[in-house]
């Protein structure tokens, strides 16, 4: 005999399976890895200390005339 299947809970499972597995894809797509992350924020962070060390700092104030 065939075991009966409640098909309610299939659908939702297959429903739950298919939405990971494209949310596994998307990850896989549009996540960055450890270390692309780190690569980035060390980029990030050279460029603001390049800019950070071209800053002129104004400390005289001009109101004073």
């Amino acid at each position: 005999m065939a075991d009966i299947v409640n098909l309610r809970r299939f659908r939702k499972a297959k429903a739950r399976a298919e939405k990971e597995k494209s949310a596994e894809a998307n990850r896989q797509l549009h996540g960055l890895t450890k270390d692309a992350k780190a690569d980035a924020k060390r980029v990030q962070d050279e460029a603001k200390r390049h800019v950070d060390g071209h800053r002129l700092d104004n400390e005289t104030d001009d109101d004073e005339d």
